[in-house]
């Protein structure tokens, strides 16, 4: 399930995910389990407080992960 969200994480450190990376994330996920790609006018407010809500915890994870190892794109520890 989900293949087509992104991974935030290792290689990537958690801090490097952007605001943005979260966002495109937490809609695919809502995406997915809805079944929509884009709501009806009838259920547009409940998918976008789907997408934010997750997108929240998305980002409450991220800040709480702790990476051990070398870090990556290109820097080293």
């Amino acid at each position: 399930m989900c293949r087509n969200i992104r991974t935030l994480r290792p290689p990537a450190q958690p801090e490097w995910a952007t605001e943005e990376e979260i966002q495109e994330a937490a809609l695919q996920y809502v995406r997915k389990v809805s079944g929509f790609r884009a709501p009806a006018a009838h259920n547009r407010e409940v998918f976008e407080r789907a997408v934010a809500e997750v997108a929240r915890a998305t980002a409450e994870l991220m800040a709480g992960l702790e990476v051990k190892g070398p870090a990556a794109r290109g820097e080293t520890s």
